[in-house]
């Protein structure tokens, strides 16, 4: 899942960053409302933070501007201000949910799952089984025959990815659309790379792959090999 941060100050979106990442998100920073906008405006976010108070436009301008153009990410919305006319005007403005400052970190990673779930185009389930794998989406854990299988989380991210459109083939370019960051190379081998590793740590020795490659057009996920 790709997220956009769009926080203004630097130490604050560091920490954010860091804890989203090692929880298998991708992450964006942005730190300007116009910068915010331009990035929604040409980058397929599966969510975004947002604050309130930003250089150059508020949080509340990019929100409805990002409403006003048919975009339907699901928006956190975040400010140190407590005051319910501040909260209202964030949810009028385009936010599907509000969290004040100071918050837990745990809390935003609920309601962010939250929002990503009923954003998605059909219900996400918390627990995701496909074959003999069993994903859960809340503690980004894998487990196969009842043993958790000790995957990076770019790893899981990618998995999870794949297992969110089992049976369809995906491209490179939307697999680094959405688990790869604005540092992703699209020059490079990086996603080949990951699936190698991903197949060594959930395929059965002497059965058929889970993941089959489609020649000059992606990967596909499968339930069952055949």
């Amino acid at each position: 899942m790709r997220v956009l941060l769009v926080e203004d100050e630097p130490a604050a979106a560091l920490i954010l960053a860091k804890g989203l990442r090692e929880h298998a998100y991708a992450v964006d920073v942005s730190g300007d409302g116009d910068d915010a906008s331009f990035r929604l405006a040409t980058t397929d976010y599966d969510a975004v933070i947002l604050d309130v108070t930003l250089p150059r436009r508020s949080g509340l301008s990019v929100a409805r501007e990002a409403r006003a153009v048919g975009l339907a990410v699901p928006i956190l919305m975040l400010t140190a201000r407590d005051a319910v006319e501040a909260r209202i005007a964030g949810l009028d403005s385009g936010a599907d949910d509000y969290l004040t400052k100071p918050f837990d970190f745990g809390e935003l990673l609920a309601r962010l799952r939250a929002l990503i779930r009923r954003g998605a185009r059909a219900p996400l389930p918390e627990v995701l089984r496909v074959g003999p794998l069993e994903l859960s989406t809340r503690s980004r854990q894998v487990c196969k025959a009842e043993h958790v299988l000790p995957l990076t989380t770019r790893e899981y991210a990618l998995l999870e990815f794949l297992a969110r459109r089992v049976g369809q083939v995906v491209g490179r370019a939307e697999i680094a659309e959405h688990v790869w960051d604005e540092g992703y190379d699209p020059m490079s081998n990086v996603i080949d790379v990951y699936v190698q590793r991903l197949r060594r740590k959930i395929d059965t020795i002497g059965q058929p792959s889970l993941i089959r490659t489609r020649r000059g057009e992606g990967y596909s996920l499968i339930a069952e090999p055949t």
